[in-house]
């Protein structure tokens, strides 16, 4: 292109000065730049189909790189069935992310009953997000086992796990469609009774039959025709729908207003009631009555209790409760 530029400068500006002296009719001129210009058009597009080429063999390069990794194996250890009083049970758990690194869990126990919360606290980058990938079994674990209702969650499929699972992420994760769709993903063919009743508990219902088309409205793929708190708690409406026996919540709270904060806050508590939970907090004064609340730190696990006994230990968790009220950092 550049070069069919500075070609099309040289016959105006050398044109320019013969029409000026007589040699040549300037119509000889407007012909030689019209040649040049259809000239140019087809290199200009093979160039730009080069592009378009090398665009494509690029991502086909992507798109068969993870059609030929190889899929994942459930690796059963045929372990037996132990009766537990426990839902989920963390045996001598030991993980690390890669062999030749150090183990970020080295003998971690933690047995957790029906109903309990369970709440994961530390600084940004401490490995909160790393037990709820084990838990789930994003990663299988090293040593140890990680038990459900009795059984090694490495004897059970992974689509079989997460299906008593349930997450409300710190980021809202809609798709372009009704505001009913969003809420029926949570289930299998629900019922339309069942999307209201989950929409009442998450007090959804309020702010969506306020809008002119109501749970026809639709989202757009950001979903910013409505705000982040309503985004938020659509997306704990889905939750209520699926109705699972284990939930996972990641501070939800962190980008809204206090009014909307507080509705976010409530729907949760409901949420919550009977039903086992792990809370990954970054606000430690809503976590203060869970039953187990572990302490993570630098990818490791330091401290594990109830806020009253972690409190008396006076260590890494107080330092970080307090350091909320008094504006101090803890590293």
């Amino acid at each position: 292109t550049f070069i069919n530029n500075l070609g099309y400068i040289g016959i105006a500006i050398l044109g320019g000065i013969k029409v000026a002296n007589g040699k040549i009719p300037i119509g000889d001129i407007q012909a030689f730049l019209q040649y040049t210009d259809q000239f140019s058009q087809p290199i200009s597009q093979i160039t730009n189909l080069t592009n378009q080429i090398q665009s494509t063999i690029a991502s086909a390069e992507r798109i068969f790189q993870v059609l030929d990794e190889p899929e994942m194996k459930n690796n059963k250890q045929n372990l037996p069935v132990k009766k537990e009083k426990e839902i989920i049970n963390f045996d001598h758990v030991q993980f690390g992310y890669n062999p030749n690194d150090e183990l970020l869990m080295t003998d971690y126990n933690l047995p957790v009953k029906k109903g309990e919360i369970v709440a994961i606290v530390g600084p940004t980058g401490a490995g909160k997000t790393t037990m709820i990938n084990l838990l789930e079994r994003f990663y299988d674990i090293k040593a140890g086992s990680i038990r459900f209702n009795g059984q090694d969650t490495r004897d059970m499929s992974r689509e079989k796990l997460r299906s008593h699972f349930a997450m409300v992420l710190q980021d809202t994760w809609l798709f372009t469609g009704t505001i009913y769709d969003n809420i029926a993903y949570g289930k299998e063919n629900p019922s339309k009774d069942e999307v209201i009743k989950a929409s009442k508990a998450a007090h959804v219902d309020t702010f969506v039959r306020q809008l002119p088309k109501g749970y026809k409205t639709i989202l757009n793929e950001e979903a910013s025709n409505i705000s982040q708190g309503q985004r938020q708690l659509i997306t704990i409406a889905r939750a209520f729908l699926a109705n699972p026996e284990i939930l996972i919540l990641d501070e939800a709270t962190s980008s809204v207003d206090s009014r909307t904060e507080v509705q976010i806050q409530h729907a949760m508590q409901t949420l919550l009631k009977g039903r086992t939970s792990f809370v990954v907090a970054h606000r430690l004064s809503t976590i203060r009555d869970a039953q187990h609340i572990v302490v993570m730190n630098h990818g490791s696990i330091v401290e594990t209790g109830n806020h009253d006994l972690l409190m008396k230990k006076n260590g890494f968790y107080a330092d970080l409760y307090n350091s909320q009220f008094s504006g101090k950092v803890v590293i």
